[in-house]
């Protein structure tokens, strides 16, 4: 095999995967500084101006942030979150929560077959938190309590591709709930469907399970759909 000559595109290349890895193994965890660039050009054996290209690399990936007089920050533990945050803002409500039916229906049904009696716990405890926001009408509350449920749901599959997939979405999902939720509507349809849907979960039944998901999506979707022709109206 003949060797190709090193080039200046290759070393950024390595000094970016190299910082990557830190990142995705938590060894840089999310939200920490990372060393400063005498010390990162010490460790790496590179020069100065490739190490600013690989971090610029990775600040333009979304994994780092740079704060002016404070140094570089671990913004997100993959690329993928960040990219998956782009390409949600470009997307409308409806699209989203179509999404989200593919996923958390996949998740149910796969939860109902992995999951544990203390992850059961877990989810009840969760809709008891859903239940007490709803009745004081506590929107931040029932939302932060939906979102935890979904998200324990989704570790109950066991399965990390799905896992990091619907963590890296929870800004976009959020933002999809903050537009279709109206406490005041949705709020008696959706504890149905999420009590039946833990129920469904509980019982071992997978298709019931991903059928309770379909009803709320369903649901917000409907409603999605009544504002927009309301809006068209006037």
């Amino acid at each position: 095999m003949e060797l190709k000559q090193t080039t200046r595109s290759t070393l950024v290349e390595q000094v970016v995967s190299q910082m990557e890895s830190l990142i995705e193994s938590g060894q840089w965890p999310v939200g920490s500084r990372i060393p400063v660039e005498p010390e990162l050009v010490k460790q790496l054996g590179v020069s100065r101006n490739t190490v600013r290209e690989g971090v610029r690399a990775l600040i333009h990936a979304g994994l780092l942030t740079a704060r002016q007089g404070d140094g570089t920050y671990v913004r997100s533990s993959s690329s993928l979150g960040p990219a998956l945050v782009r390409r949600l803002r470009r997307s409308n409500a409806a699209e989203t929560l179509e999404v989200r039916c593919a996923l958390e229906q996949e998740a149910a049904r796969l939860a109902a077959m992995r999951r544990t009696p203390e992850e059961i716990e877990t989810f009840r405890s969760l809709l008891s938190a859903c239940d007490a926001a709803a009745a004081a009408q506590d929107f931040e509350g029932y939302l932060e309590a939906d979102l935890k449920l979904h998200h324990a749901i989704v570790r109950a599959t066991r399965n990390s591709v799905l896992i990091d997939l619907y963590e890296h979405m929870t800004d976009a999902l959020e933002s999809s709930i903050d537009q279709t939720l109206d406490l005041s509507v949705i709020v008696d349809g959706a504890s149905r469907s999420h009590c039946q849907m833990v129920d469904a979960i509980a019982a071992q039944d997978p298709n019931a399970a991903a059928e309770a998901v379909r009803r709320y999506i369903r649901e917000s979707l409907n409603l999605l759909q009544e504002d927009v022709r309301k809006e068209g109206s006037v």
